[in-house]
C-alpha cells in the first residue's frame, strides 16, 4: 500500500506546475492539509518511556479528503442516526442525473450540489404527498456522492427514508401499502428532473441556457430498494460523510509515472487501475468538496427545525430513542514501540510557522 501524501508529495508539484492557473482553492487546501496530516508542520505531543525511548505523536488535519482522518467522526455520526431509527421497513431511494449534465456540474459545484440534495428531497417529498401510494408527509437523510469506485465522476444523491409518513394533518402515522415497496421509481425520477430544470429557470437562467435541451428530454433514473433496518445502508453512507473517495488502503502501486489502485465491483470482484500519475490526481480531486459545503442533508420531519414533529411520530408509533451507549473513542495509551509499555506525556510540540510545508 502506498499512502495518499506519498503519492501527493512525488506528483504534485508538476501537476501543480501544468495546471496551476485552473486549480481552485479547495483543491489547494486539501492537497496541503494531506501532506501536513500527521507531520510535524501540525505539531503534536512529545512521549518518553522509562526504557529511555522517545516518541513524538503528531496531529491530524482533519480535513475530509484525507484518507487518515475521519474515522471518529463517521464512528460518532453512525452512532447518532442508528439512535433515530424508527421501529419501521426503510427505503433507499438513489437519485442520478443524465451523463451531458455532469460536466456542468463540476463546473458549477456549489450551485449545483446543493440543487441536486434540495431538489431530491423536493421529489420525494411531492410524490410521498401526491401519490395513491403514500399520501403522506416523508422524513429522510440525503448524502451527496461524486464517486464511482473507480473514482469517475458521477454525482448522485442517497436518500435514507423511512417507510411511511405523516398525515396531511399531522395526526397520524401512514404506513407504506405494500411490503417492501415505497414510491414508484419512474415518477420519483420524472419530478426529480422537472424540479431541477425548474429551478434553474428561475433562479440560474445563465446556467440553464449551457445545458442541452436533450439532457430535459431523456430517462432519468430513481432507483429504490428496501433496505431493512435502515442499519446497513447508514454503515455504507457513514464511509463517505466524514472520508474521502480514496481510502488509504487502495493505492496498491506508484511506479514514479503510473498509479496503480484497486477497487470492488457491484458484484463483489476485487479490481485494480492504472492510471498516469497525472490522471489520478484529476480523477482524485475532481472529489474534493467546496469549502463549507454540507455533503448530509435532512428534510422532511426529519430535519433539525422540525423536532416536534419527530417527537408526535415517535409518540404515534409508541418509540422511544434508546440511550446513548458511553463512547468507545476515548483515547489509549501510548505504547513504548520498544518495550510495549505505556509511555508519558512530557510536552506539546508547536506547529509550524504559517507557509512551512512538508
Amino acid at each position: 500500500m502506498v499512502p495518499l501524501a506519498e503519492v501527493l508529495r512525488r506528483h504534485w508539484p508538476a501537476y501543480e506546475r501544468k495546471f496551476g492557473a485552473w486549480l481552485l482553492p479547495s483543491h489547494r487546501r486539501a492537497v496541503a492539509a494531506i501532506l501536513s496530516c500527521r507531520t510535524p508542520v501540525l505539531g503534536g505531543q512529545r512521549y518518553r518511556c522509562e526504557c529511555g525511548q522517545e516518541h513524538f505523536a503528531y496531529h491530524s488535519c482533519n480535513h475530509r479528503a484525507c484518507p487518515r482522518c475521519g474515522h471518529a467522526e463517521a464512528t460518532e455520526w453512525l452512532a447518532r442516526q442508528r439512535r433515530r431509527l424508527l421501529p419501521l421497513p426503510y427505503y433507499l431511494v438513489t437519485f442520478t442525473v443524465p451523463q451531458e449534465l455532469r460536466h456542468v456540474i463540476r463546473s458549477h459545484q456549489k450551485i449545483l450540489y446543493a440543487l441536486l440534495l434540495r431538489e431530491s428531497a423536493g421529489a420525494l417529498q411531492d410524490v410521498a404527498r401526491d401519490h395513491n401510494d403514500l399520501g403522506a408527509q416523508p422524513g429522510m437523510l440525503s448524502v451527496l456522492q461524486t464517486w464511482t469506485r473507480d473514482l469517475r465522476y458521477h454525482p448522485h444523491v442517497h436518500c435514507v427514508v423511512p417507510g411511511g409518513g405523516l398525515s396531511p394533518d399531522g395526526l397520524r402515522w401512514v404506513r407504506s401499502q405494500r411490503p417492501n415497496y415505497f414510491l414508484p421509481q419512474r415518477v420519483l425520477a420524472l419530478r426529480f428532473g422537472s424540479r431541477l430544470k425548474a429551478a434553474l429557470q428561475q433562479n440560474h437562467a445563465p446556467l440553464y441556457r449551457q445545458i442541452p435541451a436533450a439532457v430535459w428530454r431523456q430517462a432519468w433514473v430513481a432507483d429504490v430498494q428496501p433496505v431493512g433496518s435502515g442499519e446497513p445502508v447508514l454503515k455504507y453512507l457513514a464511509a463517505y460523510v466524514y472520508r474521502t473517495a480514496m481510502s488509504a488502503e487502495h493505492i496498491l502501486a506508484d511506479d514514479g509515472e503510473h498509479i496503480t489502485f484497486g477497487w470492488r465491483d457491484n458484484q463483489g470482484t476485487n479490481r485494480t487501475t492504472r492510471l498516469a500519475a497525472e490522471s489520478f490526481l484529476h480523477r482524485f480531486l475532481q472529489h474534493v468538496l467546496p469549502r463549507g459545503f454540507q455533503r448530509v442533508r435532512y428534510f422532511g420531519w426529519l430535519s433539525p427545525a422540525a423536532k416536534a414533529r419527530f417527537e408526535r411520530i415517535a409518540a404515534l408509533l409508541d418509540w422511544r430513542a434508546p440511550l446513548p451507549q458511553p463512547s468507545t473513542l476515548n483515547p489509549q495509551p501510548v505504547l513504548c514501540p520498544r518495550c510495549h509499555k505505556p509511555m508519558q506525556f512530557i510536552g506539546r510540540l508547536p506547529r509550524a510557522p504559517p507557509g512551512h510545508t512538508t
